[in-house]
């Protein structure tokens, strides 16, 4: 077994908080200056246990693992628009882009995978990924949701053509579920996807009934709970799912889809959790890891959208990665 190192490694390209969307926008550039910050000045406190890493960008070929060439084309050149226009525009009613998004959206997908390689091959124990824009609503054919492309997905399918994991597990805890994930991996048995959601809720999907298809029926989970569900329920669950998952497909390495749009007040969210459940919960996720894939976790960014809470919630999930305890336990 490889011997890990004890750092987690912290992934930021830098063009993701250009990636320009409007002050009027959820997903805006307040999002990731928040968490950033909030992480950034603790990572001056974590280090021997938390250190900033390099975001090298993705190429065609690795978007290409999930997203069909037309989809990449269609992007680049929304991209290009916004880029010879200099000005924010859309792709789809609610997803924009301007002159940055697609340096932004490389160095996110390229950061996922450069957080997967260190983390398979010993050089950090875990790893949290900034991406930016989010990725959990890209579907292989079609950008929605604020996102372009689809991080945690193809950083997936990365491990498996690279021969680093056979068997992946992906946990999404965002308040919307993530319909793009499904539909990726909806068929195949060797990508697990589990997602813990509001229902009713954007974008519609993540029926509880939708188990999957063909091969892959009985590899995706669906938890759909109701807005306002209370604390402990809401971990109840979580924790099961989370079990039925490992139970069923044991995996070689785990991704989380982190989202903190389920965080009390989040202005797209209408669930009441607080920075110290997202502790918890990653938490069970290591725990999961070291019993099943030698602790192999990545946490790659989604929702959240009240940027001082993300910014809070974010680094609760560092150190947690870590093995750190919570700084404080809120709302407890």
């Amino acid at each position: 077994m490889v011997e890990r190192n004890g750092v987690v490694g912290f992934f930021l390209h830098p063009a993701s908080a250009l990636h320009d969307t409007g002050w009027n926008h959820p997903e805006h550039q307040g999002r990731l200056r928040a968490l950033a910050s909030t992480v950034g000045k603790a990572l001056l406190t974590l280090h021997g246990h938390a250190e900033q890493q390099e975001s090298p960008d993705a190429t065609i070929d690795d978007l290409a693992l999930i997203h069909t060439r037309a989809h990449v084309k269609h992007i680049r050149e929304r991209c290009q628009a916004a880029d010879a226009q200099q000005k924010v525009i859309p792709v789809e009613s609610d997803t924009r882009v301007s002159p940055s998004s697609w340096d932004a959206a490389l160095g996110s997908v390229g950061g996922a995978l450069a957080a997967v390689d260190a983390v398979a091959k010993g050089r950090l124990r875990a790893a949290f990924v900034a991406t930016r824009p989010p990725g959990h609503h890209a579907t292989p054919e079609m950008a929605m949701g604020f996102c372009l492309f689809n991080n945690a997905a193809v950083a997936a399918r990365h491990l498996q053509a690279t021969g680093q994991a056979e068997r992946v597990l992906i946990v999404d805890w965002d308040v919307h579920h993530g319909n793009g994930t499904q539909d990726a991996f909806y068929e195949d048995p060797s990508v697990f996807y589990f997602s813990v959601h509001q229902a009713p809720h954007y974008p519609g999907t993540g029926d509880p009934a939708d188990t999957g298809g063909n091969e892959g029926r009985g590899y995706t989970l669906n938890v759909a709970l109701p807005a306002g569900t209370p604390r402990d329920v809401y971990r109840h669950h979580f924790t099961d799912g989370l079990q039925q998952a490992l139970e069923i497909a044991p995996p070689d390495f785990i991704l989380i889809s982190a989202g903190y749009d389920a965080l009390k007040g989040d202005p797209l969210g209408g669930q009441l959790l607080e920075p110290h459940d997202f502790w918890e919960m990653t938490g069970e996720v290591m725990e999961a890891a070291r019993t099943h894939c030698g602790g192999k976790v990545v946490a790659v960014l989604e929702g959240g959208y009240d940027p001082p809470r993300l910014g809070q919630a974010a680094l609760a999930t560092v150190r947690a990665l870590a093995g750190l305890e919570a700084v404080q336990p809120q709302g407890v």
